[in-house]
C-alpha cells in the first residue's frame, strides 16, 4: 500500500465533498442564517450527520476491518458468511431502534435541545424534521458497513466519493427553494433522508465486486460477530469522541439563541481539514496496520505508524495556524453573505478560533485509535474518551452561564488534547508505538515551515483587507487567492527544507 497515494485518493473525494458541502452550507446560511429555523434544521440535520460521521469517518472500519481482514485470509466463503451475519444484525438493531426513537421523538429532541423546551414553536418544528431525518441513520449505517468492506480490500474512492451525494442532493433543493418559503427545511429533510437511500444503493454496486449479500433474520450469532459487537460500541465512541464532544455542546448551545447555529458553521470549517488529517489517514493505514500486527512484522509496524502520525501533523499543523490567524476573514468570506449578518460572522468565527486550536488534537485522536484498533484493542480507547467526555461536559456546564456558548469550543479543545495526550501515554506505556528516527528531525521542520506559512498568510490577509472587508461580495475570492497562495508557499518551504520528499509518494508501506 502507498500511504500518500491511498490517503490522496480518499482525501480527493473527501475534499470535494467538503467543497460541495461548503457551497451547501452558504446557501443555507443566504436562506436561513441563524435564526429559528436555522436552529430547528441544524438540531434535526445534527444527530443523523452526527452518527454518519460515528459510522462513515473510520469508527464502523475500527472494530470490523480487522475482524473482517482475518476471515479474507480464509477465503470468500467464510468472509461472506462473518459479513452478512453482521449485516443482518446491524440492519435489524438499527431498524428497531429508528421505530423506537420516531415513536417517542418529542421525548428524544427534548433531550437532545432542552433550550428549545421553553419555545413550542422551534420545539415542533425540531420534533417534525427530525422525524423526517432520522431514517437517514438506517441507510447510511448500512452504507458505512459498505464502506468498510471496501476499505478491507484497500479501495477508498466509492467509500470516499459517497457522500457527495448528500450534499448534491441538499444543494439541487436549496437552488430551488426560492417557491418553498418556510417549508424549505421540510425540504431539506426529505432530501437528507432521501440522499442517504442513495449512498446505499451507490455503494451497493461497487461493493457486490468483493461480497455477496444474502439476506438472512436468524437470531444466531457466532462467537465472531459476538466479538465484533462487543467491539463496535467502544470503537464508536472512542474514535468518533471528536463528534461525540460536538454533539454535546450542540446540546449545551441550545440553551442559547443561535448558539446553535454558531458552532454549527465554525464545525463546518475546521471539519475540512480534520476529515484529511486524521479521518483518511486513520481510515487508510488501519486495514494495513491490521495485517501487519497479525503477522508480527514490528518494523513495517514502526515505519506505518510514524508516517502516519508525520502525515497528520504535516496536514494538519499549517491548517491550525491559518485557522487561528484569519478565522474572522474566513468565516465572513466563506459565510458572510444575506441572513448570515456580521454578528453572526463574529460569533462564529469566534467559535472557530477555539477549535482551531483542538485541530492537531482531533487527528491526533484518530490516528492514535487506529493503533490500538489495529491491535484488536477498543477497550482503552473507549474508556479515555469517556474520560474525555465528562471532562468536556463538566467544563462547558460549569462555565456556560458565565462565558456562553464560547466556552463549547473551548472545553472541546482541551478535553480533546487530554484525550491525545492520554492515548499516546498507553501506547508508549504498552510498547504498541515506537518513535523511529527521522520522526523528531521532520517534525521539527513541519513546525517551522508552518510558522513561516502562518506569517506569509497574516501578510496576504493584511494585503487583501480592503477587498476582504464584510459587504464585499467578492471577499470569498480573494480568501481563495490567500489559501492557494499559502499554501503553495507552505510546500516550497516543506520541499527546500526537506519536510517532505518526492520518494515519499513512491515509498510502500
Amino acid at each position: 500500500m502507498n500511504l500518500l497515494k491511498s490517503t490522496g485518493t480518499f482525501g480527493f473525494y473527501t475534499i470535494i465533498s467538503r467543497l460541495l458541502g461548503y457551497l451547501r452550507d452558504i446557501l443555507i446560511a443566504i436562506f436561513l442564517g441563524t435564526g429559528m429555523l436555522a436552529d430547528a434544521f441544524f438540531i434535526a440535520f445534527r444527530i443523523p450527520n452526527t452518527f454518519r460521521r460515528l459510522f462513515a469517518e473510520g469508527t464502523f472500519n475500527a472494530a470490523f476491518v480487522p475482524s473482517y481482514s482475518s476471515e479474507i485470509i480464509k477465503g470468500k466463503k467464510k468472509s461472506d458468511k462473518f459479513a452478512n451475519d453482521v449485516f443482518n444484525l446491524l440492519f435489524l438493531g438499527l431498524l428497531f431502534f429508528i421505530i423506537i426513537i420516531e415513536i417517542f421523538m418529542p421525548t428524544f429532541v427534548s433531550l437532545i435541545a432542552p433550550g428549545f423546551v421553553d419555545d413550542t414553536e422551534k420545539m415542533g418544528v425540531a420534533i417534525n424534521l427530525t422525524r423526517i431525518t432520522f431514517p437517514f441513520l438506517l441507510f447510511i449505517c448500512l452504507a458505512s458497513f459498505f464502506s468498510a468492506i471496501l476499505n478491507s480490500h484497500n479501495k477508498f474512492a466509492a467509500a470516499a466519493a459517497a457522500p457527495i451525494i448528500l450534499n448534491i442532493i441538499l444543494i439541487l433543493v436549496l437552488i430551488f427553494s426560492k417557491s418553498l418559503g418556510d417549508h424549505l427545511v421540510y425540504y431539506l429533510s426529505y432530501g437528507v433522508s432521501f440522499a442517504g437511500f442513495l449512498q446505499l444503493l451507490f455503494l451497493y454496486k461497487y461493493v457486490s465486486k468483493y461480497y455477496s449479500l444474502k439476506l438472512d433474520f436468524k437470531f444466531k450469532a457466532s462467537d465472531k460477530v459476538r466479538f465484533f459487537f462487543k467491539k463496535l460500541l467502544p470503537s464508536i465512541f472512542s474514535s468518533g469522541v471528536t463528534q461525540i464532544n460536538i454533539l454535546v455542546g450542540t446540546i449545551i448551545a441550545s440553551l442559547q439563541a443561535s448558539a446553535v447555529s454558531y458552532l454549527y458553521y465554525a464545525d463546518r470549517i475546521y471539519q475540512i481539514n480534520l476529515a484529511i488529517a486524521g479521518i483518511a489517514i486513520g481510515v487508510v493505514i488501519l486495514p494495513q496496520l491490521s495485517k501487519y500486527v497479525q503477522s508480527k512484522k514490528k518494523d513495517r509496524v514502526i515505519l506505518l505508524q510514524n508516517k502516519a502520525l508525520e502525515l497528520s501533523l504535516f496536514l494538519s499543523l499549517p491548517a491550525t495556524i491559518a485557522l487561528i490567524i484569519g478565522s474572522e476573514q474566513i468565516v465572513s468570506a466563506l459565510f458572510g453573505y444575506g441572513s448570515f449578518n456580521e454578528t453572526s460572522v463574529n460569533n462564529s468565527s469566534l467559535a472557530l478560533y477555539y477549535f482551531a486550536f483542538g485541530l492537531p488534537a482531533f487527528a491526533l485522536i484518530k490516528v492514535f485509535s487506529s493503533f490500538f484498533f489495529a491491535n484488536h484493542d477498543t477497550k482503552t480507547p473507549f474508556y479515555v474518551s469517556l474520560i474525555s467526555v465528562l471532562l468536556n461536559v463538566f467544563i462547558s456546564i460549569y462555565y456556560f452561564n458565565e462565558i456562553g456558548f464560547v466556552i463549547i469550543p473551548i472545553a472541546t479543545t482541551i478535553s480533546s488534547w487530554f484525550n491525545s495526550i492520554l492515548l499516546f501515554f498507553f501506547l508508549k506505556n504498552r510498547k504498541l508505538f515506537y518513535f523511529n528516527k527521522m520522526f523528531f528531525t521532520n517534525s521539527i521542520k513541519i513546525i517551522i515551515a508552518s510558522i513561516l506559512m502562518g506569517l506569509f498568510f497574516n501578510f496576504l490577509l493584511n494585503l487583501f483587507q480592503n477587498e476582504m472587508v464584510f459587504g464585499n461580495l467578492l471577499k470569498s475570492l480573494y480568501l481563495v487567492l490567500a489559501v492557494i497562495l499559502g499554501l503553495l508557499f507552505y510546500l516550497i518551504v516543506c520541499y527546500f527544507i526537506k519536510a517532505f520528499q518526492l520518494k515519499d509518494i513512491k515509498l510502500k508501506y
